[in-house]
């Protein structure tokens, strides 16, 4: 694989493709904003053409490095070539305690506190709260968020309306990016007026957007990777030039790797399977092609913690560390996206640590080949009470938070139970911690009042 080349040909098939035949836009004023920006009309309404000279020129607006701040205004800068930053995942249900239920506010809240004690997760995704009216499910999940997390918050978007209070919920903490938003384009080839709509009312107050091409192989795009990945690259080329019209230099992701492939046996949206990984692969070279940060996920089609999802998952998450994705969506996922796991939160962030030992590799110099040291040792030494060991074996070995590393006596004595029994308990404990949310309580109070009189303005009551 000639990766520049491959992105020149991918770049190369998505801009034919925004030329003719273009893409379509539900969107009026947006369609009026391209036109007076040196678009061309399309061969039916809505459908918008994009010249080369625009895309570049609005390309060069978006910055190549930003921070997904967390509730203090840190964070580390992400970027084309930096290192991910991984986040949980949005969905429908929860499993938990090996049963399946429709996913609350109170879980939000239990999920957020428990993310946020996890070491490798760096940000929470919202959810679809099923005891909360769907039209304010993103302004109750982000106040929810808030108070029970002090980590970056990706908001998973309902309305326009929603868009507008979130922005007044910003200024309650501060002028910095604590939290993101996101749409995915409804392809082949167009984006709704829903997803255009919350661009447009996020728009203007430096809050990072995830622009989401999801093109299905053999559905939605062409069955072969290669034609999937130039239909997404296309749709989010479209999204980047109207987030940059809306508000030029607004932090944007270009994420590809939510791409899925459909298996034609059984009618499934498969996001568990190595081309899943492949689409990562792509993202992440395109993302350094435009000099903006990639995203993607690791997602498992299994219902539970067992042998598939850690198959899957382990799979993906080497492949998309390696691949060097800027973020990357996981952590508790199962259910091809649809299922939240405490349980498997806690295992994920277990493979994640141990993936990323794995890849820092080996470390050779003069200190770690010790020869000095061996020789000091001899034959027939022992290296254990050395200074050398004490030293080092804190960042050269992996120390496992979850994996059973003891005789089989001492796995009996505890119940014999399993890698999902352990974890399962282990993240049952975490949900029941305080965490320290970063935020005063006249601040929490303020947010939980923007909440409750959202809620009041769609309910009447």
């Amino acid at each position: 694989m000639n990766e520049h080349k491959d992105a020149e040909k991918i770049h190369s098939t998505a801009m034919a493709l925004l030329k003719d035949p273009g893409i379509k836009l539900d969107h009026d004023d947006i369609c009026k904003a391209l036109l007076d920006a040196g678009a061309q009309k399309g061969v039916s309404a809505n459908v918008i053409r994009f010249p080369e000279e625009l895309i570049t020129e609005k390309l060069a607006l978006c910055p190549p490095e930003f921070v997904f701040a967390d509730k203090e205004g840190n964070g580390v800068p992400v970027s084309a070539k930096s290192d991910a930053v991984i986040w949980s995942v949005p969905g429908l249900k929860m499993y938990e305690n090996n049963a399946i239920r429709p996913f609350t506010k109170d879980d939000m809240a239990r999920v957020a506190r428990l993310l946020d004690q996890l070491e490798n997760v760096d940000g929470v995704f919202g959810f679809a709260l099923d005891d909360v009216p769907p039209a304010a499910r993103d302004v109750v999940g982000l106040g929810t968020m808030a108070a029970n997390t002090k980590k970056h918050i990706r908001v998973l978007c309902f309305t326009p309306q929603g868009s507008d209070m979130m922005v007044e919920m910003k200024k309650v903490v501060g002028d910095y990016p604590w939290f993101s938003v996101g749409f995915t384009a409804h392809g082949p080839l167009r984006w709704t007026n829903l997803a255009l709509e919350i661009f447009k009312r996020s728009a203007g107050h430096g809050i990072p957007t995830t622009i989401n091409g999801e093109p299905m192989a053999g559905v939605s795009g062409p069955v072969t990777l290669a034609g999937s990945a130039a239909v997404g690259t296309a749709e989010i080329l479209a999204g980047i030039v109207i987030n940059q019209i809306l508000e030029p230099g607004r932090p944007c992701v270009f994420n590809l790797g939510l791409a899925h492939t459909f298996d034609m046996r059984t009618s499934i949206a498969v996001t568990g399977g190595p081309e899943n990984h492949l689409f990562a692969q792509i993202a992440a070279m395109m993302g350094r092609f435009y000099n903006l940060p990639s995203a993607s996920w690791v997602s498992t089609e299994s219902m539970c913690p067992d042998a598939q999802t850690a198959l899957e998952k382990t799979c993906g998450f080497m492949a998309h560390l390696q691949s060097r994705v800027s973020n990357i969506w996981s952590v508790g996922q199962l259910e091809s996206e649809l299922t939240f796991s405490p349980a498997q939160a806690v295992i994920d962030d277990e493979i994640i640590a141990y993936v990323k030992r794995y890849l820092q590799g080996v470390t050779v110099n003069d200190e770690t080949l010790a020869v000095d040291l061996i020789k000091q040792v001899g034959i027939s030494g022992s290296f254990l009470e050395q200074p050398h060991t004490a030293n080092h074996f804190r960042t050269e070995l992996f120390m496992p938070k979850l994996l059973f590393r003891q005789p089989r006596e001492e796995w009996e004595s505890q119940g014999s139970k399993d890698l999902a029994e352990r974890a399962e308990e282990r993240a049952q404990a975490l949900m029941q911690n305080t965490v320290d949310p970063k935020l005063t309580d006249n601040q929490l109070k303020e947010l939980d009042a923007l909440a409750n009189r959202f809620l009041q303005q769609l309910t009447g009551r």
